[in-house]
């Protein structure tokens, strides 16, 4: 395995740092999904002990990145499209509850965190990396999230962000058309958080999950029936 691929960590949190430098791989996508993660070559590249890769390996099936198989070993999580019709009806829920808080706050700091977000993602954008986009835009999704300072709501998106992480990356990477696309789905979203229209705000929330999410399904739908039956790879 290539060292060039992960990065040795500091021998400081140590664990803490297998799991980011392990999470990072996963989402830098030099892994492709179903790969097989093999921990002796893992633990080598990263220059830490099994059992603590383990321990990152475990935090990662734990986030959904990875998984387990008996008699098989560690994978890259693969997509189904199940799993991009639940992310985006969770995330629509959640994310339409929390546009409307937002909405609705009169804290100027709340704001000023959505802006800053914002003018992240437009500046990413500017710079047609798609690596940064979807950074950008994963970052935007979630600094909405904490701007409500409801701390259930902040906690039970936790538990899938690092999915819905991977889910925007992919998307972004296979379905959308460009830096403007991506921009186009996201103004509506800014401009009714800052319109304070709570009604608004948590439609254009849920609008932007339903339509993505279905462009998503749509694009794994056209794969699969490209995909020949033989076993052969699409060229």
């Amino acid at each position: 395995m290539s060292k060039m691929l992960i990065q040795p960590v500091a021998q400081q949190s140590l664990e803490g740092q297998t799991l980011h430098t392990l999470r990072e791989y996963i989402l830098s996508g030099a892994a492709a999904p179903g790969t097989r993660l093999t921990e002796v070559a893992l633990a080598e590249s990263i220059g830490v002990a099994r059992a603590t890769l383990r321990t990152g390996l475990t935090r990662l099936a734990d986030e959904g990145l990875v998984v387990k198989t008996p008699y098989s070993g560690w994978h890259v999580a693969e997509l189904t499209s199940d799993d991009v019709r639940e992310l985006w009806t969770l995330r629509g829920g959640l994310e339409s509850v929390a546009a409307r808080l937002v909405a609705e706050t009169s804290d100027p700091a709340a704001k000023q965190l959505i802006t800053q977000a914002y003018e992240g993602l437009v500046d990413a954008c500017k710079s047609g990396d798609v690596d940064r986009m979807s950074e950008s835009d994963f970052k935007f999704h979630v600094t909405v999230i904490e701007a409500t300072g409801h701390s259930r709501l902040k906690r039970h998106y936790a538990l899938v962000a690092q999915q819905v992480r991977l889910y925007i990356r992919t998307s972004n990477a296979s379905v959308a058309t460009g830096p403007q696309d991506i921009l186009d789905q996201h103004a509506p979203i800014y401009e009714s958080l800052m319109s304070g229209s709570p009604a608004e705000a948590a439609h254009q929330a849920w609008l932007h999950n339903a339509s993505e999410g279905q462009r998503l399904l749509d694009w794994m739908a056209s794969q699969n029936a490209e995909a020949p039956t033989d076993g052969r790879k699409v060229p």
